[in-house]
């Protein structure tokens, strides 16, 4: 593990720990994006911004603490994208149109639900992005911003940056608890993007340092996460 991922997995190790300690999320957080207390409240307060209302198509995480966005982006009747968990197929997208749907809102937006009735699409099927939902561990007023160090979030805004989706008018924001937003420097790599806004169940916080990759940075991949991630295989094959 490099300097920078020490010092990365560091603050994640503080943050997991307040955050559970604090009663600010389950006890089985440690290790994962949490699925912090308030998730419902944080929708909520993300559902009355303008860039949500403006918002027609919406790219969120699949993980639990993010269900209640993607239910409301359902409700609102915005198309989602929904990631396929760990980039495991070709077409690493989910496609929800609430349009469509044939089960409620909340059924829908869970992994389970999507993986049932959802169709699966690749980046050259996308609509451009209006808001990107990303699971964070911690975040900085800043808008720096770490996941759970698998790097799949990175990925996803990488592929849709180069495929001309994710552009300076797409937000991308961070819906988390109140003790994910640290207030130490979170370390940042070529690959890393920052979040436009952090929504907590008690405030917004606009950030004014934006960073974003132009694209895939291919020397930080190994050959075994490149193996892992058929759209990312199948990239590197064809380049050979």
């Amino acid at each position: 593990m490099s300097g920078i991922d020490q010092a990365k997995q560091a603050v994640r190790d503080r943050v997991w720990r307040r955050l559970i300690d604090g009663g600010g999320a389950p006890a089985d957080s440690y290790g994962k994006i949490p699925g912090f207390y308030g998730n419902e409240a944080t929708a909520e307060r993300l559902a009355e911004l303008p860039e949500w209302q403006r918002a027609t198509t919406v790219k969120a995480n699949p993980d639990w603490a993010q269900l209640p966005v993607r239910t409301r982006a359902l409700q609102d009747g915005k198309l989602l994208y929904m990631a396929v968990p760990r980039m495991a197929s070709l077409e690493p997208f989910y496609l929800l149109d609430p349009k469509t749907l044939t089960v409620s809102p909340a059924e829908a937006a869970e992994k389970r639900g999507a993986a049932r009735v959802a169709r699966r699409l690749g980046v050259d099927a996308l609509r451009p992005i209006d808001v990107v939902i990303c699971g964070s561990v911690a975040v900085h007023r800043s808008g720096a911003r770490i996941g759970k160090g698998a790097g799949y979030s990175d990925l996803e805004v990488a592929l849709l940056i180069e495929a001309g989706l994710v552009t300076d008018a797409t937000v991308i924001v961070a819906p988390v608890h109140g003790l994910q937003v640290v207030g130490e420097d979170i370390p940042e790599t070529d690959h890393d993007f920052s979040v436009d806004i952090i929504v907590t169940p008690d405030e917004v916080i606009r950030c004014t340092n934006r960073r974003r990759p132009q694209g895939l940075v291919w020397n930080d991949l190994t050959a075994e996460k490149i193996a892992a991630i058929p759209v990312l295989a199948a990239r590197s094959r064809a380049a050979e």
